[in-house]
């Protein structure tokens, strides 16, 4: 099978991870993005392109649409437009989630209707649409997030074994993750905790250092505004690190019934969860109850779907 894969960041990890598995069951893929990008381009780079970068996928996008492509899969609300104004290839969209909840989520809604089968990250989003919806998140490398002993990964990392770390993985300058709300959260909690508590920002790292960082961490730190099904979350699970985040995306479905973590509702929630886990200082159980979110059951899901789009 050939797919046209228009995509907002073809170098964010998840996609590429999401690339890989698909190529292993025989898809072939052609990737066309909004502008020139190399492996440099960390996924915030999506909040700094405009609709003109979208505009110029167009005459590729139609250009390609009359070759031997099976279907076109639009990954990202503002490549749909696109797919839909191709005239020749069925089309399978997927929502990451800031494309649905974000400035042009009615737009993209609208888009929708026109593509053949359509794929979100969470319930919350699915209750947002109309329609035959398929819940799909992304999956995990469960080989890559693992356990490992955190004093081993701090080393790794030069952070100091003799303070607590929290961890940020997200570039501070993203808005809709609301850094200035764990830097007041954490502020808070090293008011009243008997250790030093660190707020470490980690971002633009390759993804194969990820899991050290996540196995370092006494605690995965999400304050953002809004999410689909965030891969951090996701990731953390697996290493077994505790997560405290704001009620975003799937987030509660996946933490329901985790130990040391907590999904709350506003900053006073996240000050308290935060503090009651690094007090106890214990791991999550987190990784017992990711183990259905693995990349190959992902992959397997999305091309029964495409599928489904060419029948």
């Amino acid at each position: 099978m050939k797919v046209l894969s228009l995509v907002a960041n073809r170098y964010a990890p998840f996609y590429q991870k999401q690339i890989e598995v698909l190529e292993s069951h025989g898809i072939n893929f052609t990737h066309v993005s909004p502008r020139k990008q190399s492996h440099n381009h960390g996924v915030r780079q999506e909040s700094t392109r405009t609709v003109s970068d979208y505009l110029r996928m167009y005459p590729t996008v139609f250009r390609k649409s009359f070759s031997d492509y099976d279907l076109v899969h639009a990954n990202f609300g503002l490549t749909a437009p696109f797919a839909i104004a191709q005239p020749n290839r069925p089309i399978v969209l997927t929502l990451w989630g800031s494309d649905l909840s974000g400035e042009y989520g009615l737009f993209v809604k609208h888009c929708t209707k026109y593509c053949q089968e359509v794929i979100v990250r969470s319930e919350e989003m699915r209750d947002e649409l109309s329609g035959d919806v398929h819940i799909i998140p992304s999956g995990i490398d469960m080989e890559q997030f693992r356990p490992c002993p955190q004093t081993n990964a701090q080393q790794s990392v030069g952070w100091d074994s003799s303070t607590k770390h929290v961890l940020f993985p997200y570039h501070p300058s993203r808005s809709v993750k609301n850094y200035p709300l764990a830097e007041r959260v954490v502020k808070a909690v090293n008011k009243r905790h008997s250790e030093r508590v660190h707020l470490q920002t980690v971002y633009d790292v390759n993804h194969d250092e990820v899991p050290t960082y996540m196995n370092a961490a006494d605690a995965l730190l999400l304050t953002s505004n809004r999410e689909g099904s965030p891969n951090t979350v996701k990731e953390a699970m697996a290493c077994n690190t505790p997560v405290v985040s704001t009620d975003v995306g799937d987030v509660g479905e996946r933490l329901s019934g985790v130990k040391q973590s907590a999904v709350c509702q506003n900053g006073s929630e996240l000050i308290e969860s935060l503090l009651e886990i690094l007090e106890t200082g214990e791991p999550s159980d987190g990784r017992a109850n990711v183990q259905d979110m693995s990349l190959e059951r992902m992959g397997k899901r999305i091309i029964k779907l495409y599928e489904q789009a060419i029948m």
